[in-house]
Parts: structure tokens; sequence; C-alpha cells
């Protein structure tokens, strides 16, 4: 029987260093893109089940189409702010506000 290893616990860093390259790379600064429209798009899918609002009521009110809101919702689509300000005011009845840190 071979040696048992330790677990060891990679702290998520190093993960993401390992997988995609250190910050500043190309192939970071893509995943991270991805990653940031995925969290966008579940947050505002979240927001419109909470609304009790189908992808097609919510592209009715603000003037979109229901595959654009589907696509947003899935990380597959890049979004204007524009776009988002009308989603989450006209669309969700909502305030949006931005910070930068």
């Amino acid at each position: 029987m071979g040696k048992k290893t330790k677990n060891k616990i990679t702290a998520w860093g190093d993960h993401l260093d390992k997988k995609y390259g250190t910050h500043g790379t190309t192939t970071r600064s893509e995943f991270e893109l991805k990653a940031q429209s995925f969290i966008l798009g579940e947050l505002l899918k979240d927001e419109r089940e909470k609304a009790n609002l189908t992808q097609a009521e919510m592209a009715e009110k603000t003037g979109t189409k229901k595959s654009y809101i589907s696509r947003i919702e899935n990380g597959r689509a890049d979004i204007q702010l524009s776009t988002l300000y009308r989603l989450v005011e006209q669309g969700l009845n909502r305030k949006l506000e931005l910070t930068i840190h």
C-alpha cells in the first residue's frame, strides 16, 4: 500500500493562480470577467424571481428581449451600464448604486 498523504487545503487565490495565472495575465483577466458576468446574472435572476417576474415580463417592462434576459442571467452576454440601470430601476422597481473600491 502506498503512503497516505495529508489533506492539504489550498488557498483560493493560489488555486486561481495555478489554474488561470496570476493577476494581470490575459487568462486570469478573462476568467475574472466571466466570473463577474456570472455573479451579476445570478443577482439579477434572484431579484427578478423575488419580484415574481418571468423573463418575458422583465423584457417587456424594460424594452429588451426575453432571450437577452436569459443570456444575461446565464452570464453569456455583456451588459451596458444603461441596460443594467433599466433592468434594475424599470424592471425591478429598485435603485442601483455602484461603488468603486
